[in-house]
């Protein structure tokens, strides 16, 4: 089933503005989101940047944001939310800056593609300590209802 996500930022496919990047305060952008299958328990939200470190020749994907056990009730992410603003109940997973939280678009060279997928869980999983994105897509095995995407696109000012 697809989930509809969508940011007041940014179009689907378009740029995302600088304000939610290294060139600017580097918040993160506003997401809303519907359409939850039945039956869902719990949210994920994965940010990651597939195009690092050069479009032309990528090696990784960048992971800008982990968070996973967001209540279903929540339908939405304002921008720039402190992690104590955090719906009830919703954990933090490590980024590749090795912390947790947002970490905006800030690509070496050429243009990014940055997906913002929610993926809408069976379950509430357990505490996972910090996961990367490697583990807690581990821990979501099984338990997918659902997915949305949006994908917004960076190049760094010069």
């Amino acid at each position: 089933m697809t989930i509809t996500l969508a940011s007041p930022a940014f179009e689907p496919n378009g740029p995302i503005p600088a304000r939610h990047t290294c060139d600017g305060p580097d918040l993160s952008p506003a997401l809303a989101w519907s359409g939850l299958p039945a039956g869902t328990q719990s949210l994920a939200l994965i940010v990651d940047d597939p195009d690092a470190p050069d479009p032309d020749a990528p090696k990784t994907t960048w992971v800008h944001w982990v968070l996973y056990n967001l209540p279903p009730t929540a339908a939405g992410l304002p921008e720039g939310i402190p992690p104590s603003a955090l719906p009830p109940g919703t954990l933090q997973g490590t980024n590749d800056w090795h912390r947790t939280g947002y970490g905006g678009p800030c690509p070496p060279i050429g243009t990014h593609r940055y997906f913002h997928k929610l993926y809408a869980l069976d379950t509430v999983l357990p505490d996972l300590k910090h996961p990367t994105k490697a583990a807690l897509e581990k821990a979501m095995l099984g338990h997918i209802l659902g997915k949305g995407e949006l994908v917004g696109k960076y190049q760094k000012k010069r």
